[in-house]
């Protein structure tokens, strides 16, 4: 028989023992949380690719880590309400695509660490300090999807050479629209364009856009890195194709939609990089001293059925430059 005494020390004893289950015990030993606070819910290739940057550092979702997903669904005033129940969960990092989550998240909490996968300038965004030292509870990738709008324009001037007029489909809600309006204005006028620009935040008035720019006669269309008006790329892309406008994007899907061309960074790779740094952080690393990312791979593609649809010729120039072309 053993005594109270020996009892008491065997008890305490197991209680010490790695196998030993104490709920102090479980709480160290628990899963890491990723909080993914998003604008519009991820592309399956982008998640895809994200996750291969997670398993970099040596994290799989479900295995050592989860992931708590939150999606605003294109509705960007949820995103403070979303953004705040991480913080109440208390989540290991938060991860944040595009500009408005970034910000939302940022104004949620100092304490927990973030990374962005974003599309702009983080540094004008006020997201962080500096490119090589971020400081504060945040870092993370820019592609600079609104920062090409030169690039685009040319592009469209190429494509569509008889076009003195351009249109420029806006969502005043992106944190960025006025930065981009100006940037499309500067490449408009570079080239003795007229930039016809409409605002839109909703499904409806999406349409309402698109109907003014037929309405108007315009016959090219840069359509504005934006999260939401991404979501709604089949949307642009059909009124587009069946009113003869020639459309221009910020990524690859829009064009897989049926839009004309995209040019803008591989953005497999900047959500690649996303997961390493996310990983990176879970490993204790401190977002302050993690310089910023840079895309440096960029890629343009091209509908050719879309093109022969709207009785438009591509030089074998540009399709020799692209890095896709769909027939």
């Amino acid at each position: 028989m053993i005594k109270r005494r020996e009892f008491i020390r065997l008890l305490g004893g197991a209680a010490a023992a790695p196998g030993f289950c104490s709920r102090s015990a479980f709480a160290q030993t628990s899963m890491p949380v990723i909080g993914m606070l998003e604008a519009v819910p991820t592309n399956d290739a982008y998640v895809a690719a994200f996750r291969q940057g997670l398993s970099e550092p040596g994290y799989l979702e479900g295995r050592n880590v989860t992931i708590d997903r939150r999606s605003a669904d294109g509705q960007y005033e949820r995103l403070p309400a979303l953004a705040a129940e991480l913080v109440r969960r208390q989540v290991t990092v938060i991860a944040v695509r595009s500009p408005v989550s970034a910000l939302a998240a940022k104004a949620a909490t100092t304490r927990i660490p973030i990374v962005f996968e974003v599309g702009s300038d983080p540094v004008k965004d006020g997201l962080v300090a500096s490119f090589n030292r971020p400081g504060g509870n945040v870092t993370g990738v820019t592609f600079f999807a609104n920062l090409l709008n030169t690039k685009r324009i040319e592009l469209l001037h190429d494509i569509v050479p008889a076009a003195t007029v351009i249109g420029l489909l806006l969502n005043p809600e992106n944190a960025n629209a006025e930065l981009e309006l100006r940037d499309a204005q500067s490449a408009a006028r570079a080239l003795n364009l007229r930039l016809v620009v409409v605002r839109a935040t909703t499904e409806s008035a999406i349409d309402a856009a698109l109907t003014e720019f037929a309405r108007q006669g315009i016959t090219a269309l840069l359509v504005a890195g934006d999260a939401y008006l991404s979501m709604r790329r089949q949307q642009i892309t059909a009124f587009a194709l069946r009113h003869g406008i020639a459309t221009c994007h910020v990524n690859r899907e829009s064009v897989e939609a049926g839009g004309l061309v995209s040019y803008g960074a591989h953005r497999q790779e900047t959500s690649r990089q996303f997961g390493i740094y996310v990983g990176r952080v879970l490993k204790g690393e401190k977002p302050a001293d993690l310089p910023i990312v840079q895309a440096t791979k960029f890629e343009m593609v091209i509908n050719l059925k879309t093109a022969k649809a709207l009785g438009l010729s591509i030089s074998r120039e540009l399709l020799f430059l692209a890095d896709e072309v769909i027939d």
